[in-house]
């Protein structure tokens, strides 16, 4: 592009800039919410804005923070109305950025009303496109509910929110409050950014729980049932053990309260987002009553992933995610630390705090290998590319994920990490571990909620701190190689390594309960969803991928007779050493498919057993800090 036009260009934004802040005025912007049809699927919003006459431009959010990825749901924005003194405003969307919408404030006007609709959308791939709304739980989500003029940084925009929910339901947020009356709560004005990081929990059936910490911590749970929130009292006891081992192995906190919303519900997904406050959780209505749930990892490391990213992620944050605002693009290359790291901590808290037993952790390590070593796709793609690639991999079909890799800085992240914690223990004679640098990179002193940004020297230079070493060369390798080999460095120089067998672990049958899904994909190479046999993966060049299944189709029968789990199961068992063939009728779109699966063997699950030639250094690394 010639220089003057670039000059041109430069100029043409700072002067729509220039427009938006003039028609703007100083004050407090109020927000208030009717969320007595949220059970429906519907919130309303009225939010007034001080402004000044002049061209102005409000953006929808887009960008948002925790979901590294632009998802903002304006697809569900409706009757979407700009008001002055009661009188419709014109207004026309932007042709590029659909977030964005042009406005002409008149003479004399010093407030603008915006008033819309939003649904709480019934289904979608993605967090914000998920649905957050029952009969009796509702998720609010401020970023669903504000508009902000272009131009202005989230922290320069004040807001006081009010919200009314259904008649006789409770809220639990870490937004502040300042005052009640019948159904609605007043909330403290605060910054654009407190309010879209504090998200509010509600529901029919509600129940806080104290869970102490200097600074305080607080478990709210809304469920779609009041039997579901019998939460027990060592349940509790595990929680609050989790407040003091996040707290020990950081050394400080970055935040005035803490409070955890954990709606439970069988039809809102799966799903967690954090917060620096507080975190948004989301697991099955009987996660914490149901047996085999309590042993599923996917729940017990729900809490203690979201909580370290107050630390890992809120008050610290890669250079390109603490954009300031809600329209700029986000640069996510360094999630292997934001996540991946976060994935390893989080595991770690889980096993300190006892909300996984020894047996479930080794056993989770255990998946995380065993998945780690089926995905093919490492052969050509970086785990670096799976991290600046992230918006996309957010968002992309996961039914051929083994193939395309997607999200895979969290689980082969945290593999990484343990290496590097490992390995600092084993050059250090054990003096020295992966938590010094956590209390020097996230620690003293505590604070109020900040953002301090970091880079990957920054990261560098503290790991250097904790222990010299060619630490550039460590990570450069590790993120940028493609080769087929998982990496488990880390597993096996802790004195643990892989194997299989026939049974499958308590850990693997609560995780497929909560996937509610029949786990084969070690064995002959797919799962299947409980409702509907619907084959959600396939392994490259397993049995099934040669035979020629694929994702999405329907199981009918094995070897002549009617699917169940029970008679695939019973298929496994039957075989021996030779190889066999197992006969599946398979529906794909409206064809009928016989198809020859070829296998040698019994069921397939992942375990981890000790080498004893090295020491246990997997087991100090999970042990309790704390009394």
């Amino acid at each position: 592009m010639p220089l003057f036009i670039r000059r041109l260009c430069t100029a043409a934004l700072m002067l729509h800039v220039f427009w938006a802040h003039i028609a703007l005025s100083a004050g407090v912007a109020t927000l208030e919410v009717d969320a007595r049809e949220a059970p429906r699927g519907i919130e309303r919003a009225r939010m007034i804005m001080p402004v000044k006459p002049g061209k102005l431009t409000l953006l929808y959010p887009k960008w948002l923070p925790g979901e590294h990825q632009p998802d903002g749901p304006i697809g569900g924005l409706a009757g979407l109305k700009f008001l002055i003194d009661g009188q419709p405003l014109a207004w026309q969307r932007d042709p590029v950025d659909m977030f964005a919408f042009h406005l002409a404030v008149p003479r004399g006007a010093t407030s603008l009303e915006v008033s819309f609709e939003v649904d709480a959308t019934q289904a979608g791939a993605m967090p914000n496109a998920l649905r957050t709304t029952t009969e009796s739980i509702a998720i609010i989500h401020w970023n669903e509910l504000v508009f902000s003029p272009l131009g202005v940084q989230s922290d320069d925009l004040q807001i006081a929110a009010k919200l009314r929910l259904p008649a006789g339901w409770s809220l639990g947020t870490a937004l502040p409050r300042a005052g009640t009356s019948g159904d609605t709560t007043q909330f403290t004005p605060v910054s654009m950014t407190t309010l879209v990081d504090s998200p509010v929990l509600a529901g029919r059936y509600f129940r806080t729980v104290e869970l102490g910490g200097t600074a305080p911590v607080y478990l709210h749970l809304a469920a779609d049932s009041e039997a579901a929130l019998d939460i027990t009292p060592q349940h509790t006891a595990q929680l609050r053990k989790l407040v003091q081992e996040a707290n020990a192995l950081f050394g400080a906190t970055h935040y005035n309260e803490y409070h955890f919303l954990w709606s439970l519900s069988d039809t809102i997904a799966f799903e967690g987002i954090e917060h620096h406050e507080s975190s948004d959780n989301r697991s099955l209505e009987r996660s914490l009553i149901d047996d085999d749930l309590r042993h599923s990892g996917r729940i017990s490391m729900l809490l203690p992933h979201e909580y370290t990213h107050s630390w890992n992620g809120k008050f610290r944050r890669p250079e390109g995610l603490a954009t300031g605002n809600y329209e700029s693009p986000m640069r996510t290359d360094l999630l292997w630390v934001y996540e991946g790291l976060t994935e390893y901590l989080g595991r770690v808290l889980a096993a300190r705090s006892g909300l996984y037993s020894p047996a479930d952790a080794h056993d989770d390590w255990a998946d995380v290998a065993a998945r780690l070593q089926i995905r093919t796709g490492r052969d050509w793609r970086s785990l670096a590319d799976t991290a600046t690639g992230a918006p996309i991999g957010y968002s992309q079909a996961p039914q051929w994920a083994e193939r395309t890799r997607d999200v895979d800085f969290y689980d082969e992240g945290a593999m990484l990490w343990m290496e590097a914690d490992v390995l600092i223990r084993t050059k250090s004679g054990g003096a020295k571990s992966l938590d010094d640098f956590c209390r020097l990179f996230y620690g003293p002193p505590s604070t109020t909620p900040k953002v301090v940004p970091y880079g990957f020297d920054d990261v560098l230079k503290a790991l250097n701190t904790v222990l010299p070493y060619d630490w550039r060369s460590f990570w450069t390798e590790r993120l940028n190689r493609a080769r087929a080999d998982a990496p488990l460095q880390g597993l096996t120089t802790a004195g643990w390594r892989l194997r299989v067998d026939s049974e499958e672990s308590a850990e693997e049958k609560g995780d497929d309960a909560s996937r509610k899904r029949s786990n084969f994909l070690f064995s002959l190479g797919f799962s299947l969803s409980e409702d509907g046999a619907v084959l959600s993966d396939v392994v490259p060049s397993s049995p099934a991928d040669l035979a020629g299944m694929s994702p999405d189709s329907h199981l009918i029968a094995v070897d002549g007779r009617k699917y169940s789990k029970e008679l695939l199961q019973d298929a496994l068992k039957a075989g021996g050493t030779d190889e066999r063939s197992i006969k599946l009728l398979v529906q794909k779109d409206d064809s009928f498919l016989n198809l020859d699966a070829r296998y040698a063997g019994h069921a397939r699950f992942p375990h981890l057993e000790r080498d004893s030639t090295l020491a246990d250094t997997l087991s100090a690394i999970l042990s309790p800090r704390t009394p």
